[in-house]
């Protein structure tokens, strides 16, 4: 390994010089141990029991995989038996309330990505720890109470990314004796980097100051940016963040004018929350395109936002596009111009 210094070391020593409270390790540890435990399935389980349906839908109405179940379940019954206030999972209408004096809660999506199991293509478990009760979660900017945030990635390598306000690091599985290894810390997301991803099969659904943006990337070091792109998409939230986390760029996934998709699609909660934590750590920024994620506040369960993150520079020129700053000065002679989409 490349360190020897286990998950379980790490958190004793972050106790020790940051003060965090104790119960938030142990709530880590066993979400990182149950990952250990997923990982494991997600690679022994018969290909055609993975691709069975269940005949059910989670809170979002998505059609639930195997997996999507399998990960609800593993991750529900090993948190139930600590104590935390409560469970919020993607998976769930409601709050899974487990014990009333304790103070910290666990808001997760057990399993990001189950649309690409059939691909075998990098999914991943979503995760926040919070300060809260089953009313407060409710009435406070999220970014206040939010205590350590991060994310299992299931790829050639299983990783977990983590931060608990005091920088993000990067963790790798041995899966000799299913520890986590740090392997790196103090992750910074690089500036100034060529790379944008976004579904551009989207593209006549988005609002003008998203297609100018993605028109002017594209333009290439003959448009306004003066810049030449690459486009990455691979429709894996987890493998998004890594790649922002590593290469930096920005990620979009705008709402649009598609019936369900007006105020954005990824859950604020299980999704935005835990991600915007993790970027901003790693001095990133995330924002709807005019609200920073961490400032907002949980009016429903399973509310829905749009999301853009990465290295604060690109999400910056983003939310530049979308207040109109940056569009006075580019538009409208290039939106004319032939490009990938436009003939």
């Amino acid at each position: 390994m490349t360190s020897e210094i286990s998950l379980q070391q790490y958190l004793a020593s972050m106790a020790k010089r940051t003060g965090v409270q104790e119960d938030l390790g142990s709530i880590l540890l066993v979400i990182a141990s149950t990952g250990a435990k997923l990982a494991k399935a997600i690679s022994r389980l018969d290909r055609s029991a993975q691709l069975e349906q269940v005949n059910s839908t989670n809170a979002d109405g998505a059609i639930q995989q195997p997996l999507d179940v399998l990960s609800h379940k593993v991750f529900v019954e090993a948190l139930g038996k600590i104590p935390i206030t409560f469970i919020a999972s993607e998976e769930c209408d409601e709050l899974i309330e487990i014990d009333a004096d304790a103070t910290l809660a666990v808001a997760i999506d057990p399993l990001d990505g189950s649309s690409n199991i059939e691909t075998n293509t990098s999914i991943g478990t979503v995760f926040s720890v919070l300060s809260a009760d089953s009313v407060s979660i409710f009435d406070k900017n999220l970014g206040d109470i939010q205590k350590a945030a991060g994310f299992l990635f299931f790829g050639p390598q299983t990783r977990l990314i983590l931060t608990c306000g005091d920088g993000t690091s990067s963790f790798v599985l041995d899966p000799e004796d299913d520890k986590f290894y740090q392997v790196s810390d103090a992750l910074r997301i690089p500036a100034g980097q060529h790379e944008f991803a976004i579904n551009t099969s989207n593209y006549r659904f988005w609002d003008d100051s998203v297609r100018y943006f993605i028109d002017d990337c594209i333009a290439g070091e003959s448009g306004p940016l003066g810049e030449n792109f690459n486009m990455r998409w691979n429709a894996s939230l987890v493998a998004e963040a890594y790649r922002i986390l590593v290469r930096g760029g920005v990620f979009l996934y705008p709402g649009d004018s598609r019936p369900s998709y007006e105020s954005g699609r990824l859950r604020l909660l299980y999704e935005a929350l835990p991600l915007a934590f993790i970027i901003e750590q790693s001095g990133g920024l995330a924002s709807d395109g005019i609200e920073r994620i961490l400032d907002m506040k949980l009016v429903s369960l399973h509310k829905r936002v749009p999301l853009i993150f990465g290295s604060s520079d690109r999400v910056q020129e983003v939310i530049d596009y979308i207040s109109g700053d940056a569009v006075e000065n580019t538009r409208f002679p290039l939106f004319e111009n032939r490009s990938l989409f436009r003939n």
